[in-house]
Protein backbone atom coordinates (compact mmCIF):
# COMPACT_ATOMS: atom_id res chain seq x y z
CA UNK A 1 0.00 0.00 0.00
CA UNK A 2 1.44 3.45 -1.27
CA UNK A 3 1.55 6.14 1.54
CA UNK A 4 0.84 9.52 0.59
CA UNK A 5 2.83 12.28 1.08
CA UNK A 6 2.58 16.63 0.86
CA UNK A 7 5.67 18.81 0.78
CA UNK A 8 5.57 22.01 1.65
CA UNK A 9 8.75 24.20 1.45
CA UNK A 10 9.49 27.58 -0.38
CA UNK A 11 13.06 26.78 -1.32
CA UNK A 12 12.87 24.79 -4.69
CA UNK A 13 16.23 22.75 -3.95
CA UNK A 14 14.16 21.67 -0.38
CA UNK A 15 11.02 19.84 -2.58
CA UNK A 16 13.46 18.50 -4.96
CA UNK A 17 15.78 17.06 -1.81
CA UNK A 18 12.81 15.69 -0.09
CA UNK A 19 11.12 14.30 -2.99
CA UNK A 20 14.21 12.63 -4.30
CA UNK A 21 14.12 10.68 -1.33
CA UNK A 22 11.31 10.03 -1.15
CA UNK A 23 11.22 8.42 -4.31
CA UNK A 24 13.60 6.15 -3.42
CA UNK A 25 11.62 4.64 -0.76
CA UNK A 26 9.47 3.36 -3.70
CA UNK A 27 6.28 2.72 -1.65
CA UNK A 28 5.56 6.52 -1.62
CA UNK A 29 2.90 8.68 -3.96
CA UNK A 30 3.56 12.10 -3.72
CA UNK A 31 0.45 13.83 -3.86
CA UNK A 32 1.48 18.00 -3.31
CA UNK A 33 4.51 19.88 -3.61
CA UNK A 34 3.92 24.08 -2.44
CA UNK A 35 6.07 26.61 -1.77
CA UNK A 36 3.20 28.84 -0.20
CA UNK A 37 0.91 28.48 3.02
CA UNK A 38 -2.28 29.44 1.89
CA UNK A 39 -2.11 26.51 -1.25
CA UNK A 40 -0.59 23.70 0.92
CA UNK A 41 -2.66 24.43 3.48
CA UNK A 42 -6.12 24.79 1.00
CA UNK A 43 -5.03 21.29 -0.26
CA UNK A 44 -4.47 19.35 3.01
CA UNK A 45 -7.63 20.15 4.55
CA UNK A 46 -8.98 19.03 1.32
CA UNK A 47 -7.74 16.03 0.73
CA UNK A 48 -5.09 14.99 3.76
CA UNK A 49 -2.18 13.21 3.33
CA UNK A 50 -0.29 10.20 5.36
CA UNK A 51 2.60 12.22 5.88
CA UNK A 52 3.33 15.99 5.47
CA UNK A 53 6.89 17.02 5.06
CA UNK A 54 6.50 21.19 6.34
CA UNK A 55 9.17 23.71 6.65
CA UNK A 56 9.47 25.86 9.11
CA UNK A 57 9.67 29.68 7.31
CA UNK A 58 7.51 29.07 4.58
CA UNK A 59 6.31 32.95 4.23
CA UNK A 60 3.94 34.92 6.73
CA UNK A 61 2.14 31.81 7.90
CA UNK A 62 4.80 29.44 9.07
CA UNK A 63 4.86 25.52 9.74
CA UNK A 64 3.84 26.12 12.85
CA UNK A 65 1.19 28.00 12.07
CA UNK A 66 -0.12 25.47 9.20
CA UNK A 67 0.04 22.82 11.93
CA UNK A 68 -1.67 24.93 14.41
CA UNK A 69 -4.68 25.36 11.84
CA UNK A 70 -5.35 21.71 11.03
CA UNK A 71 -8.50 19.26 12.61
CA UNK A 72 -6.62 17.04 15.24
CA UNK A 73 -8.90 14.09 14.09
CA UNK A 74 -7.89 14.43 10.55
CA UNK A 75 -4.48 16.01 10.35
CA UNK A 76 -1.87 13.85 8.99
CA UNK A 77 1.45 12.81 10.35
CA UNK A 78 4.08 16.06 10.43
CA UNK A 79 7.57 15.73 10.30
CA UNK A 80 9.29 19.63 10.34
CA UNK A 81 12.08 20.26 8.11
CA UNK A 82 14.26 23.10 8.64
CA UNK A 83 17.78 24.73 8.98
CA UNK A 84 16.26 26.82 12.36
CA UNK A 85 16.62 23.70 15.22
CA UNK A 86 15.82 26.44 17.68
CA UNK A 87 12.11 25.57 16.50
CA UNK A 88 12.36 21.95 18.04
CA UNK A 89 10.34 22.28 21.18
CA UNK A 90 7.70 24.21 19.66
CA UNK A 91 7.35 21.76 16.92
CA UNK A 92 7.22 18.44 19.58
CA UNK A 93 4.55 20.60 21.57
CA UNK A 94 2.74 20.30 18.37
CA UNK A 95 2.65 16.60 17.96
CA UNK A 96 5.35 16.16 15.25
CA UNK A 97 6.38 13.10 14.80
CA UNK A 98 10.13 14.18 13.69
CA UNK A 99 12.04 17.13 13.26
CA UNK A 100 14.28 17.25 10.47
CA UNK A 101 17.42 19.35 10.08
CA UNK A 102 18.74 20.43 6.88
CA UNK A 103 21.17 19.50 5.27
CA UNK A 104 19.93 15.74 6.37
CA UNK A 105 21.35 12.44 4.63
CA UNK A 106 19.61 9.29 3.75
CA UNK A 107 19.90 7.30 7.04
CA UNK A 108 18.37 10.24 9.07
CA UNK A 109 15.37 10.95 6.13
CA UNK A 110 14.79 6.96 6.45
CA UNK A 111 14.65 7.28 10.69
CA UNK A 112 11.92 10.35 10.11
CA UNK A 113 9.97 8.83 7.36
CA UNK A 114 9.49 5.54 9.67
CA UNK A 115 8.80 7.20 12.58
CA UNK A 116 6.26 9.37 10.93
CA UNK A 117 4.44 6.12 9.57
CA UNK A 118 4.72 4.56 13.21
CA UNK A 119 2.80 7.90 14.19
CA UNK A 120 0.21 7.33 11.44
CA UNK A 121 -0.38 3.97 12.60
CA UNK A 122 -1.09 5.14 15.99
CA UNK A 123 -3.94 7.70 15.00
CA UNK A 124 -5.24 5.01 12.81
CA UNK A 125 -5.90 2.55 15.52
CA UNK A 126 -6.75 5.57 17.38
CA UNK A 127 -9.45 6.61 14.92
CA UNK A 128 -11.00 2.95 15.03
CA UNK A 129 -11.19 2.87 18.88
CA UNK A 130 -12.89 5.69 18.97
CA UNK A 131 -15.37 4.80 15.98
CA UNK A 132 -15.96 1.79 17.89
CA UNK A 133 -16.13 3.34 21.55
CA UNK A 134 -18.99 5.90 19.63
CA UNK A 135 -20.43 2.70 18.27
CA UNK A 136 -20.98 1.20 21.67
CA UNK A 137 -21.99 4.40 23.19
CA UNK A 138 -24.94 4.48 20.31
CA UNK A 139 -25.84 0.96 21.33
CA UNK A 140 -26.16 1.57 24.99
CA UNK A 141 -28.40 4.43 24.42
CA UNK A 142 -30.83 2.11 22.24
CA UNK A 143 -34.55 1.69 24.13
CA UNK A 144 -33.84 -1.47 26.20
CA UNK A 145 -30.43 -1.91 25.88
CA UNK A 146 -29.05 -2.73 29.60
CA UNK A 147 -25.61 -2.62 30.43
CA UNK A 148 -24.57 -5.18 32.90
CA UNK A 149 -21.79 -6.76 34.75
CA UNK A 150 -18.26 -5.48 34.79
CA UNK A 151 -17.35 -2.17 32.50
CA UNK A 152 -14.59 -3.32 29.92
CA UNK A 153 -12.64 -0.93 27.72
CA UNK A 154 -11.31 -1.31 24.25
CA UNK A 155 -7.33 -0.76 24.37
CA UNK A 156 -4.37 -1.03 21.79
CA UNK A 157 -1.82 -4.03 22.76
CA UNK A 158 1.92 -3.05 21.28
CA UNK A 159 1.47 -5.51 18.30
CA UNK A 160 -1.29 -3.17 17.18
CA UNK A 161 -4.13 -5.97 18.86
CA UNK A 162 -7.45 -4.69 20.26
CA UNK A 163 -7.38 -6.28 23.46
CA UNK A 164 -10.72 -5.28 25.61
CA UNK A 165 -9.71 -4.96 28.90
CA UNK A 166 -11.69 -5.64 32.50
CA UNK A 167 -11.91 -2.57 33.98
CA UNK A 168 -10.83 -4.14 37.60
CA UNK A 169 -7.67 -5.35 36.05
CA UNK A 170 -6.35 -2.15 35.04
CA UNK A 171 -3.04 -0.96 37.85
CA UNK A 172 -3.30 2.33 36.58
CA UNK A 173 -3.77 5.16 33.69
CA UNK A 174 -1.82 7.78 32.09
CA UNK A 175 -2.30 10.54 30.22
CA UNK A 176 -0.05 10.91 26.47
CA UNK A 177 -1.61 13.91 24.73
CA UNK A 178 -4.51 12.62 22.90
CA UNK A 179 -4.18 9.08 24.61
CA UNK A 180 -3.97 7.50 27.53
CA UNK A 181 -2.14 4.57 28.16
CA UNK A 182 -3.56 1.40 31.08
CA UNK A 183 -1.36 -0.79 32.69
CA UNK A 184 -2.51 -4.35 32.90
CA UNK A 185 -1.03 -7.37 34.62
CA UNK A 186 2.41 -5.67 33.53
CA UNK A 187 1.47 -4.81 29.72
CA UNK A 188 1.37 -1.01 28.54
CA UNK A 189 -2.08 -0.56 26.01
CA UNK A 190 -2.96 2.49 24.84
CA UNK A 191 -6.75 3.65 24.90
CA UNK A 192 -7.55 7.09 22.38
CA UNK A 193 -9.44 9.37 24.37
CA UNK A 194 -8.88 11.76 27.61
CA UNK A 195 -8.09 10.64 31.23
CA UNK A 196 -10.65 12.39 32.54
CA UNK A 197 -13.24 9.97 30.54
CA UNK A 198 -11.44 6.77 31.35
CA UNK A 199 -11.50 7.98 34.99
CA UNK A 200 -15.97 8.42 34.32
CA UNK A 201 -15.97 4.81 33.07
CA UNK A 202 -14.00 3.48 35.25
CA UNK A 203 -16.07 5.68 38.36
CA UNK A 204 -17.25 2.08 39.85
CA UNK A 205 -13.46 0.91 40.46
CA UNK A 206 -11.57 2.22 43.96
CA UNK A 207 -9.51 4.74 41.47
CA UNK A 208 -7.21 7.49 43.26
CA UNK A 209 -5.98 10.07 41.15
CA UNK A 210 -1.94 10.69 42.23
CA UNK A 211 -1.37 13.40 40.20
CA UNK A 212 -2.91 15.36 36.85
CA UNK A 213 -2.08 12.71 34.26
CA UNK A 214 -2.44 9.72 36.44
CA UNK A 215 -4.85 7.80 38.16
CA UNK A 216 -4.21 4.43 40.24
CA UNK A 217 -6.38 1.47 40.95
CA UNK A 218 -6.01 1.26 44.76
CA UNK A 219 -6.63 -2.54 44.79
CA UNK A 220 -3.93 -2.79 43.11
CA UNK A 221 -1.76 -0.47 45.35
CA UNK A 222 1.00 -3.10 46.98
CA UNK A 223 3.45 -0.39 48.91
CA UNK A 224 2.76 2.96 49.59
CA UNK A 225 5.86 5.36 50.99
CA UNK A 226 6.31 8.81 52.12
CA UNK A 227 9.77 10.67 51.42
CA UNK A 228 10.87 13.25 53.42
CA UNK A 229 10.03 16.21 52.28
CA UNK A 230 6.29 14.93 51.75
CA UNK A 231 5.85 13.02 48.54
CA UNK A 232 4.22 9.62 48.82
CA UNK A 233 5.63 6.51 46.60
CA UNK A 234 2.97 4.30 45.20
CA UNK A 235 4.16 0.31 43.72
CA UNK A 236 1.76 -1.78 42.32
CA UNK A 237 1.67 -5.45 42.38
CA UNK A 238 3.32 -5.65 38.78
CA UNK A 239 6.12 -3.39 40.16
CA UNK A 240 5.31 0.00 38.79
CA UNK A 241 6.42 3.17 40.65
CA UNK A 242 4.76 6.46 40.54
CA UNK A 243 4.96 9.56 42.89
CA UNK A 244 2.21 12.22 43.46
CA UNK A 245 2.74 15.36 42.98
CA UNK A 246 2.05 18.16 45.01
CA UNK A 247 -1.83 19.10 44.61
CA UNK A 248 -2.70 15.71 45.09
CA UNK A 249 -0.86 15.21 48.68
CA UNK A 250 -3.93 15.79 50.60
CA UNK A 251 -5.73 12.78 48.89
CA UNK A 252 -3.02 10.19 49.26
CA UNK A 253 -2.56 10.98 52.71
CA UNK A 254 -6.45 10.26 53.54
CA UNK A 255 -6.47 7.13 51.45
CA UNK A 256 -2.58 6.29 53.88
CA UNK A 257 -4.01 7.62 56.73
CA UNK A 258 -6.91 4.93 56.04
CA UNK A 259 -4.68 2.26 55.71
CA UNK A 260 -3.08 2.90 59.21
CA UNK A 261 -5.87 3.72 60.98
CA UNK A 262 -8.76 1.46 59.75
CA UNK A 263 -12.68 2.74 61.09
CA UNK A 264 -13.95 1.09 64.07
CA UNK A 265 -17.95 -0.06 63.71
CA UNK A 266 -19.95 2.75 65.92
CA UNK A 267 -19.71 1.61 69.59
CA UNK A 268 -16.27 -0.07 69.61
CA UNK A 269 -14.07 2.95 69.75
CA UNK A 270 -11.86 2.13 73.03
Amino acid sequence: MMTTVVIVDDEMIGRRSLRESCERLGTVRIVGEFADSESALQSIRSNPPDILFLDIKIDAMTGLDIARSLEPASAPSIVFVTAYDQYAIEAFDLSAADYLVKPFDEMRFRRSFARACERRAMADSGRRLASISEALTRLSQRPGFEVTGDVRLLAESTNGRLRVVEAADIEMAEADRNYVRLSVGGESLTLRGTLQQVEASLKHEAMLRISRSCIVNTKHVREISRMHRGDFILVTKCGRTVTCSVGYRDAVRRYWEQLRLPHLPQGNTP
